[in-house]
């Protein structure tokens, strides 16, 4: 990575989660001072152990939907980098309330404490679950469909909010949506665990994983260097039209889930061979879930300098080398 933000105070909401430990480390890793505020409700402290210890590194309990707590963790800070949110559809249709209580009433907190606190820029995830219905491919920024769960929705809105607030306080926020991110310290277990590290996991316990639907149902997998990649780079543009802006950031491929499989298992069968002997299992699809995704990055790659390093099986080389050994 060639562009890297460095020395900044920052702000990463969520940062012990699987994209904001990352970003963490990697904002580190180019010498900025880095606050980390999580309440620990689906990220881990594990992520962060190995910069607990680091000078340059701070860690703040407390909750996005506690106006102080992100005043508190604001002081100082020139970017914040706003990954803290509830992810999943199936989460989200289950618990909409909570779902939205974070997603956007901790949103707007963390935005309007960013703009009290006179933060510089505001960098935020937002989501590909907005482009809904929308059956156009590859998809494209500024046409959406109508949201299919209540995850979706929350996603949008935080959209409206950002747009509003950049015209109505004048602060610089630029969202990155992404689009199936994976890679090192994804979470494999639990109810809503992501996709590729369940995988894999059952791939090295010996048990056939299950695939929501007929296998034919795909997704831009983005691996996690792709999208620190973005967050650097929307920190550092200086150009005016880039900035106030939505971006896809993902790899530009669409892959089905049954090719998915098919890269991982290649992947984990260099390190145990009786891989190649497991076949998937197929169940019903996913409520609230698309059938397809793919992302134009075209924007991203004309405004930002985009230019993401890592294709999805190039990704899955090293996400599932990572898993594998630390599973």
């Amino acid at each position: 990575m060639e562009k890297l933000l460095k020395n900044s105070k920052v702000l990463v909401t969520g940062g012990a989660g699987f994209i904001g430990s990352n970003l963490v480390e990697s904002l580190l890793f180019s010498g900025n001072n880095v606050v980390c505020l999580d309440n620990f409700s689906t990220g881990r402290k594990e992520n962060l152990k190995d910069f607990i210890s680091n000078p340059k590194f701070k860690l703040i309990e407390g909750d996005i939907r506690d106006f102080d707590s992100c005043l508190n963790a604001l002081s100082g800070i020139e970017i914040v980098f706003h990954q803290a949110a509830l992810g999943s559809v199936p989460r989200s249709i289950k618990d909409p309330v909570t779902t939205t209580d974070v997603n956007i009433g901790g949103f707007v907190k963390m935005l309007f404490a960013s703009k009290e606190a006179g933060v510089k820029r505001f960098i935020y995830a937002a989501s590909s679950s907005t482009y809904g219905d929308n059956p156009v491919l590859p998809k494209v920024e500024d046409k959406i469909g109508a949201p299919l769960s209540p995850y979706a929705i929350t996603k949008y809105a935080d959209e409206l909010f950002a747009a509003n607030f950049s015209k109505t306080y004048g602060i610089e926020i630029i969202g990155l949506r992404y689009f199936n991110v994976f890679g090192r310290r994804q979470d494999p277990d639990g109810i809503y665990a992501a996709v590729i590290p369940k995988f894999v996991k059952m791939l090295k316990n010996h048990q056939s994983p299950v695939i929501n639907g007929d296998g034919s149902h795909s997704r831009d997998f983005t691996y996690i260097d792709n999208v620190l990649q973005a967050n650097h780079l929307a920190a550092l543009t200086t150009k005016n039209n880039a900035i106030n802006q939505i971006y896809n950031i993902a790899h530009g491929e669409r892959t089905s889930l049954t090719q998915l499989f098919n890269y991982i298992q290649k992947s984990a069968g260099r390190f145990d061979r009786e891989v190649f002997n497991i076949k998937p299992l197929y169940g019903p699809e996913r409520e609230g879930d698309i059938p397809h995704s793919q992302a134009s990055i075209n924007k991203a790659k004309k405004l930002l300098g985009y230019a993401p390093p890592f294709n999805v099986a190039e990704g899955l080389e090293k996400a599932v080398e990572w898993f594998w050994k630390n599973l």
